[in-house]
């Protein structure tokens, strides 16, 4: 996984990623946006467009971050 949408986007869900993204990579859930792991081709258009800073580099995650890795695992499962 290239990128992991973290706790800006829960509840705001703006979408600006969605469409930029070139391989519709990004889904919505019940409360924030998934980028699908296996699909993510690491562009970074996502970054550029989030307007709430949501998503990172998976590298980049710290510890209290790492859930929303988790979580976006288990919802592409």
């Amino acid at each position: 996984m290239a990128f992991v949408i973290t706790h800006p986007c829960t509840n705001e869900k703006a979408g600006e990623c969605v469409s930029i993204c070139p391989v519709d990579c990004i889904v919505e859930g019940d409360n924030q946006f998934f980028i699908d792991p296996n699909a993510c081709i690491d562009c970074g258009a996502c970054v550029a467009a989030c307007p709430v800073e949501a998503i990172i580099s998976e590298q980049d995650l710290t510890s209290e971050q790492e859930e929303y890795l988790d979580k976006a695992e288990e919802f592409f499962e």
